[in-house]
């Protein structure tokens, strides 16, 4: 398994999932845009609304796992990585990761209290290609 092919792969994938862990210990799974940043297969960078679900269940328990799959003609292709979820609300972050045309979701621009970050950092991961799988760690 080359690990830079996957990061330039997840790099094209437009659409991300996100898993928390509710109060009944059930996963909770969301659709959301690609992360903001990536640094190798260790640490992804969402933005999202502090006021979520996502948020709160985070805060709870950071026990978390992220997916990235594209589905072509013939091959699928996956990773899932798991890992702690982070959430990150003081101003020096929220502004580095502030995008124009972020305000259409936060209006109070990147001071808005509903914006924050959601930091993942990965330690395992499994990816899947072509009928097979492999593990591996992130340590």
């Amino acid at each position: 398994m080359d690990k830079k092919r996957i990061e330039k792969w997840i790099d094209k994938q437009k659409v991300s999932f996100i898993c928390s862990i509710d109060e009944e210990n059930y996963p909770n799974g969301k659709a959301m845009l690609k992360p903001r940043k990536r640094i190798g297969l260790k640490e992804f960078y969402f933005s999202t609304n502090t006021s979520s679900m996502r948020v709160q269940q985070y805060k709870k328990n950071p026990n978390a796992s992220i997916y990235f799959y594209h589905k072509g003609l013939i091959k699928y292709e996956g990773v899932m990585l798991k890992g702690k979820m982070e959430v990150l609300t003081d101003q020096e972050t929220k502004t580095k990761f502030w995008k124009k045309g972020d305000t259409l979701f936060y209006k109070k621009g990147v001071t808005d209290p509903d914006y924050c970050i959601l930091k993942f950092t990965a330690t395992s991961g499994r990816y899947y290609c072509d009928l097979k799988t492999e593990n591996f760690d992130n340590k």
